[in-house]
């Protein structure tokens, strides 16, 4: 099979999964802070036909991915209304903080089914090393049934810790941004409020214009990506420790 279409295979279901649960999170924390209006209009299902956008579940994400080796997407959103919740403000931030944190908790869960799963590839008493390259052979060259299967794991996991930081970003309207305003001054909140119509053009003008006009000033490579980096691989770490590795 094409090694692209192996990859577009592993990644498209690992995306919807990762961006379904996120999106229910919200539902059902709002749910137990007092707003059932995810809940009334059938929104909390794990079927991801009620959630995915497919432009933005996985027409762009898939081509971002398959093009730089970043994804974003979206779904579509979990209703939350904020008035109906106990207490607004701090009520939001959970919510909001709740999608988020669903993918840290998924990344967890994909991190030790990877090293399960590589534990019972490797050879008994294998190293660490041997491990990583048991690993590094499925990624680049997926071309059986338990590379697929660990290929599609490890990307679950690239995916869930990329959404979960990208999220966390404090640009409207991401989930990030919704924690900035309840941590704020209830003045500054409403100014920084104002800025939620303009969030995706800003989105937009960081990641994507501004890089390609001015390249060396690195923004995705010194701002983005490190973090993201960073916490991968702690996960990839804790996968080769369940491993034996």
């Amino acid at each position: 099979m094409n090694d692209t279409l192996m990859t577009a295979l592993a990644l498209i279901p690992a995306l919807v999964l990762a961006i379904v649960f996120h999106e229910v999170a919200h539902g059902w924390t709002a749910l137990a802070l007092g707003d059932p209006t995810a809940k009334e209009r059938r929104r909390l299902s794990l079927n991801p036909v009620r959630h995915v956008d497919p432009m933005g579940t996985i027409f762009v994400p898939g081509i971002m991915w398959l093009t730089t080796g970043m994804a974003f997407g979206w779904a579509k959103p979990v209703p939350v209304n904020k008035f109906r919740l106990n207490n607004p403000r701090y009520g939001m931030m959970a919510v909001a903080a709740a999608g988020p944190g669903s993918n840290l908790v998924l990344a967890v869960l994909g991190a030790i089914v990877l090293g399960l799963l590589l534990a019972g590839l490797a050879v008994p008493g294998a190293g660490g090393q041997a491990i990583r390259m048991a690993l590094y052979e499925s990624i680049v060259n997926p071309s059986s049934l338990a590379s697929y299967v660990l290929l599609s794991v490890y990307y679950f996991i690239i995916l869930n810790v990329f959404l979960a930081l990208f999220n966390l970003l404090p640009i409207p309207p991401f989930d990030g941004s919704h924690i900035v305003e309840g941590l704020l001054p209830p003045d500054a909140a409403r100014q920084y409020n104002k800025l939620r119509p303009f969030g995706f053009p800003l989105l937009f003008l960081l990641l994507l214009v501004i890089p390609y006009f001015f390249p060396g000033l690195g923004i995705i490579e010194k701002v983005v990506l490190p973090p993201v980096q960073w916490l991968q691989e702690r996960y990839l770490n804790l996968a080769l420790a369940v491993a034996g590795g």
